[in-house]
């Protein structure tokens, strides 16, 4: 007698399940039971996870790496596709390489300079096919990537079909990328069934949002549906393992058969986005590019701090996220420091005049130079 596994049953329940939705054809009849069957493998995938950290991590915690310095970005791509080589290039060896001990995979960490930044790189063994049923330490890899500030998706140019392969398994571990949190709203009660609530015409019928919800475990609740919704974005504002990540991709080994000039333009296709770097680690093509590219993605701007007994000067920087207020910045000095302060004067390119003083919910912007008061 063959015993099958917890995570084997897992995947036979979700092929199963896969092949059923796409046996059942899509109209008003089948709604329901489509809704119940997505929000099943969303709960099975969840599941996959959860058990595969159990056996592997020691725990429920999953895998961790620390994180350090302003942000953390991690580079995912096939074997071989220069990682190790970026990793290097990007941190000018100026920290120390040295492996994470990290369960059953190696996490290679190095720290950016950029703009004031500092920003931690994570080079992680590559992602091969099958990665998100475990194959070739998957699992693993994804479970770091959910921690990321930043995923990197980094393949070379003879692997450019590679970009979409990995962007559908990041998508099938719950990881969202370049996407906003669902606008749904759900207001869980002790008893009273499920109310739905929205002002937009919906695709979905409030029967069909009841059982998705109900499927996901959601009894009593006030749901209040503020966007245009799917299914999946329904079952995401339901799934509590949803993680929403900025993402970029990068092409490397531009210079192979290639002119290795700075001027190099890419090749015409199809296979990527218009958002896609082109670079040779190598060589040092794109690079100036990717990190320019990497501040961007992450919406840093840099605030200057001027002490009361300074002049206006650039001499004490601090790396904010944009949309940041000026109270925001003043918990992150610290609690004590923010309790008293109120208001603070301001300099620089968004200042109407020098010293201008402001209120606390003004934004952080590039540049600006704050003195709490």
């Amino acid at each position: 007698m063959v015993h099958i596994g917890t995570t084997e049953l897992i995947h036979m329940q979700i092929k199963r399940i896969e092949k059923e939705i796409r046996d059942t054809p899509y109209h008003k009849a089948t709604e329901h039971h489509i809704g119940k069957l997505r929000a099943k493998l969303s709960i099975l995938r969840e599941k996959l996870q959860g058990s595969e950290k159990v056996g592997k991590g020691g725990g429920t915690g999953g895998y961790a790496v620390k994180k350090q310095g302003d942000a953390t970005i991690i580079l995912i791509g096939p074997p071989s596709a220069g990682k190790s080589t970026l990793l290097n290039r990007l941190t000018n060896a100026r920290s120390k390489v040295a492996p994470y001990a990290f369960t059953t995979v190696s996490v290679i960490p190095g720290m950016m300079e950029y703009k004031n930044a500092r920003i931690q790189i994570l080079d992680v063994p590559g992602l091969i096919e099958g990665a998100e049923e475990g194959k070739g330490r998957g699992r693993e890899v994804l479970s770091v990537a959910r921690g990321a500030d930043l995923v990197v998706i980094l393949t070379d140019i003879a692997r450019i079909d590679a970009i979409e392969r990995i962007t559908k398994t990041l998508e099938k571990n719950g990881i969202r990328l370049n996407k906003d949190k669902p606008n749904v709203n759900v207001d869980k009660k002790l008893q009273g069934g499920i109310l739905i609530r929205s002002n937009i015409k919906q695709h979905l019928d409030k029967e069909t949002v009841k059982s998705v919800a109900m499927e996901m475990g959601i009894k009593n609740a006030e749901i209040t549906v503020n966007e245009k919704i799917d299914f999946e974005r329904l079952i995401d504002a339901f799934s509590a393992n949803r993680v929403y990540i900025p993402t970029m991709s990068v092409v490397n080994k531009v210079d192979l058969g290639q002119s290795t000039s700075n001027n190099y333009q890419p090749p015409n296709t199809n296979h990527h986005s218009p958002h896609t770097l082109f670079i040779s680690a190598e060589k040092g093509i794109g690079l100036e590019e990717l990190k320019e590219a990497i501040w961007e993605k992450l919406e840093f701007v840099t605030v200057f701090l001027i002490r009361q007994d300074e002049e206006p000067s650039e001499k004490n920087p601090i790396i904010v996220k944009k949309g940041k207020t000026l109270h925001d910045i003043a918990e992150e000095i610290g609690t004590e420091f923010a309790e008293n302060k109120k208001r603070a004067k301001i300099w620089g390119p968004t200042a109407k005049f020098p010293g201008q003083e402001v209120s606390l919910s003004t934004k952080a912007q590039e540049g600006l130079q704050v003195r709490f008061v």
